[in-house]
């Protein structure tokens, strides 16, 4: 309440800051200043009021969503984390792909700074999952031709970047690209691919410039709607411990 009554004191002296009439100051008489912290008093009522969302909130945040025997990190270039969610995004876009576009999702990739935080082992409450993924990013779905996804292994290459990957192997020696694979096999430049990733890297967000080489499809679902889902689903976490990025000579 005392941040509402400070908002106010500015709002009117912004307002009459931009009046143009011509200020008297000879007129200004020194007044008694008044203490916002010792004379105003808290608003009860609104307390009162929030308190019913607020124990709602707390209640719903608290629940327990899954379950994790070990502590789920995003360290290293093959994080049992970064796995663990890169897999969801695939699972969920692969869904989706087949009921909209009659197509399969060919690999799924993310990145590790929209990872916020770790989950600990133990019991997963819903709350770690928005601690998680704080973001509104959204589900989309590239369409790749073979011979484009060329800049994604070289993205990995220069980079030498742990953005986690669902069913990509990218094996790197000295910045230079050693060896590929998508869903196991080499990448057919003739053959169309389709690969799951958020609306943020899509976009070229994080430097991916070479999603402006496919063709981008929104598939309206929220990651950590997703994430939410595919824990609830899953009640026992078993994260993959894979070799997906492989940088050889990485300094």
């Amino acid at each position: 309440m005392q941040n509402k009554f400070l908002l106010l004191g500015i709002a009117l002296v912004s307002l009459t800051a931009c009046k143009t009439t011509s200020l008297q100051v000879a007129n200004v008489e020194t007044q008694k200043n008044i203490s916002i912290n010792n004379e105003l008093k808290n608003d009860e009522e609104f307390a009162k009021f929030i308190a019913p969302y607020t124990e709602k909130l707390n209640k719903e945040m608290n629940q327990k969503i899954s379950y994790t025997a070990v502590d789920l990190t995003k360290e290293g270039d093959n994080s049992n984390l970064g796995n663990l969610l890169a897999d969801f995004t695939f699972d969920g876009a692969d869904v989706w792909a087949k009921a909209n576009l009659n197509k399969n999702v060919d690999a799924a990739l993310i990145n590790i700074g929209g990872i916020r935080t770790t989950i600990g082992k133990g019991d997963i409450m819903l709350k770690n999952v928005f601690e998680v993924m704080p973001f509104e990013n959204e589900v989309i779905i590239v369409k790749f031709k073979g011979s484009d996804l060329q800049g994604l292994f070289d993205y990995y290459a220069q980079n030498e970047t742990n953005n986690p990957v669902s069913h990509l192997y990218i094996e790197t020696q000295n910045k230079q690209v050693a060896k590929t694979l998508i869903n196991g096999k080499p990448v057919n430049p003739n053959q169309d691919y389709y690969v799951a990733t958020s609306d943020y890297l899509a976009l070229g967000g994080d430097n991916m410039k070479f999603f402006s080489k496919g063709e981008s499809i929104p598939t309206g679902i929220k990651l950590r709607d997703l994430f939410i889902d595919y824990f609830k689903k899953n009640q026992q976490i078993n994260p993959k411990e894979e070799v997906r990025l492989n940088f050889i000579g990485k300094k």
